[in-house]
């Protein structure tokens, strides 16, 4: 949709509104690229002058007459790793059941929440159990890391049990649609210990109201594929056409020596309306993984042919045709190139040393043929070397030695995926805390800012803005340029793991613990919904 800049007058203020377009997936495109060209957006959020977000006195909830450019704030969890996205009039974020808005559903649970666009009112939730084997595939009280994507009437999503859902978009308020029924059952797995080992026990079936969510159908990655997810499964579907491609979260054992499933798939392939497999990757991961999978796949077309690209656990960036070929009795997405990301040097230290090689948690971004990815490790190994990398998407094969347009080396460990304006200016985090700013086309560095907090989240720009969180609650905005502007600094009052992203005039920032939207052009104090 074309950007609109919009001005009218009313009570004698100007109000201009961004460009009327939704954020459905992370990244808001298949390129994955962390841009919007939105119009409008506020760059200051509060009255306070030491930039803090206020609560009512002994309660976590907010204070909305102390905030600037508040649209409606929502209470969350008490951790919210899954980023928002925002279609068909709805919001969606991933979070924990510490703040249960069903007491029907208590204790340890991964929720889905869908709010309404316009007023933040909750429109249904997606209850997910625990796995029963615990915190090796399933850690407590994470929540639903994923970004779900948003296409047509369906939400594509994966679960803390390492599934892939599609739902419906209205939840339950339309019925019980699709061949999934058993939502009622679904919802109530419960652990317990049954001679010391943790077992799923039958619990009495809870039927679904207009606020639930509404599975059309379910893939289960443990099950059918025998994957094993380290501590958490985590992955924002891509979808190019009919199908559905996903991560699928396999890592190590416990002990951090073993890969349980060394010949399970790292990327498959789905068919969007069924759920049925189609394909995986034909790369062969699996043995090389050097903790967990925990990268998105992205898309774009490099000289008019479509392709996938997926950061591996083994820190090579691949390349495949988004068309799986029949091999054998399977089907594979065949690799068109692949990267090695780390440089020759860090092979001689042993990970996860600081000084060692990494994986891909990043997403590759695409950008004018040309991909972009940083390396990184789990955050609970701490801080370390990185490595961003500018790619040749058009080359085939290993293309290690000949694939490299620049690289830059003086970037900490990154969870970061890259944020590039038409211009050409690229802004990226890494876990260190540090804001880099670069040219995209040449690697040249503009200038870096310390967060002096760690960053999990990734840089977001829209309207000439850069705007950034960090693990001790701040939220920074730049000036999008090549000279280093801060333009605000606010404090949310929780830990931001999560990425900014602008939809519809409307800027969404999750900490922890809320959801805040912020629209641009009214000052007045905004409004708590429930």
């Amino acid at each position: 949709m074309n950007s609109k800049l919009i001005c009218c007058v009313a009570l004698g203020v100007a109000y201009f509104s961004a460009s009327a377009e939704d954020w459905p997936q992370w990244g808001g495109a298949t390129t994955r690229n962390m841009y919007s060209p939105a119009k409008g957006l506020p760059d200051h959020f509060t009255k306070d002058k030491n930039g803090e977000i206020k609560f009512k006195p002994g309660t976590d909830d907010v204070d909305p007459a102390n905030i600037l450019n508040l649209k409606w704030v929502v209470k969350l969890g008490s951790q919210s790793y899954g980023n928002v996205t925002v279609a068909k009039g709805k919001v969606f974020i991933g979070t924990n059941n510490e703040s249960p808005r069903d007491k029907r559903h208590l204790g340890d649970r991964s929720i889905l929440m869908c709010f309404d666009e316009k007023t933040g009112e909750l429109a249904w939730q997606q209850v997910v159990p625990k796995l029963a084997s615990g915190k090796v595939n399933d850690w407590e009280a994470l929540g639903l890391l994923s970004s779900p994507t948003i296409e047509n009437d369906r939400v594509y999503v994966v679960s803390s049990r390492c599934e892939v859902l599609c739902l419906d978009v209205n939840g339950m308020a339309n019925g019980n649609d699709g061949p999934f029924k058993d939502e009622a059952k679904y919802v109530v797995k419960d652990v317990i210990l049954d001679k010391g080992k943790p077992t799923e026990r039958p619990a009495p079936p809870i039927e679904p109201g207009p606020k639930d969510g509404d599975i059309i159908w379910r893939y289960d990655m443990i099950d059918e594929l025998g994957v094993f997810p380290h501590n958490a499964s985590d992955c924002a579907p891509l979808i190019v056409g009919d199908v559905v491609y996903v991560n699928t979260s396999n890592g190590q054992d416990w002990g951090h020596s073993n890969i349980p499933s060394p010949n399970a798939p790292s990327l498959i392939a789905l068919d969007k309306k069924t759920g049925e497999l189609i394909g995986e990757d034909d790369a062969k991961i699996g043995p090389r993984i050097f903790h967990g999978l925990w990268s998105s796949p992205s898309a774009g077309a490099v000289n008019g042919k479509q392709y996938v690209f997926y950061g591996g656990g083994d820190g090579v960036c691949y390349a495949f045709d988004t068309k799986p070929v029949k091999e054998g009795d399977a089907n594979y997405l065949k690799k068109v190139w692949w990267y090695d990301c780390n440089p020759p040097e860090r092979k001689k230290f042993k990970y996860p040393d600081p000084e060692g090689p990494s994986e891909i948690n990043a997403t590759p971004v695409l950008w004018k043929n040309r991909i972009y990815i940083a390396v990184g490790q789990d955050p609970e190994h701490g801080e370390g070397v990185g490595n961003l990398t500018c790619i040749d998407a058009t080359k085939t094969g290993d293309i290690t030695k000949t694939g490299k347009i620049w690289s830059y080396d003086k970037i900490h460990r990154s969870l970061s995926t890259a944020s590039i304006t038409p211009e050409g200016l690229l802004f990226i985090g890494d876990f260190s805390g540090y804001v880099h700013c670069l040219d995209a086309e040449t690697g040249k560095l503009y200038w870096t800012h310390d967060m002096k907090a760690h960053i999990w989240g990734s840089t977001l720009v829209a309207d000439g803005k850069v705007y950034v969180g960090d693990e001790d609650g701040g939220l920074v905005v730049f000036e999008a340029s090549k000279e280093k502007k801060v333009l605000s600094e606010t404090n949310l009052g929780a830990p931001v793991y999560s990425t900014p992203v602008a939809a519809n005039g409307v800027l969404y920032i999750s900490s922890n613990s809320h959801l805040f939207a912020f629209a641009g052009s009214p000052t007045a104090p905004g409004t708590l919904k429930p």
